[in-house]
């Protein structure tokens, strides 16, 4: 359930940053998760659809892009990435490993629509 609270902070973020474009609408926002990550990206989806009622994020398309865990081994100084769940290293089969990535979770970018700006004549 921490997707709700998550889910409002990226509506509070997102808000924060199209006003200060000038935004009419935002149209996508574009989110990193890393594999180790807790976050469900089905529950971000379905809070989203409803925080952002009534906003001009309403509508706007979430993209999830998950990204590998790198690994340090702490034995061997191997850097690996994880294909599935947590495993020694493959080098030495040391299970001392200190994640260096893969546990984010950041809004990447957001996408927006404008009033058109007046010319003077």
């Amino acid at each position: 359930m921490h997707e709700l609270s998550v889910t409002e902070s990226i509506l509070d973020i997102v808000l924060t940053h199209a006003k200060k474009a000038s935004a009419t609408r935002v149209t996508a926002v574009n989110i990193v998760i890393g594999k180790l990550s807790s976050i469900v990206d089905d529950s971000v989806q379905f809070y989203w659809d409803i925080v952002s009622q009534d906003t001009i994020c309403a509508g706007a398309k979430l993209n999830f892009e998950r990204i590998p865990a790198q690994l340090l081994c702490l034995n061997c100084g191997n850097f690996y990435t994880l294909d599935q769940e947590l495993t020694p290293c493959p080098n030495c089969q040391s299970s001392q490993v200190k994640v260096v990535s893969g546990e984010d979770f950041r809004l990447d970018s957001i996408e927006i629509n404008r009033e058109p700006e007046m010319e003077n004549h």
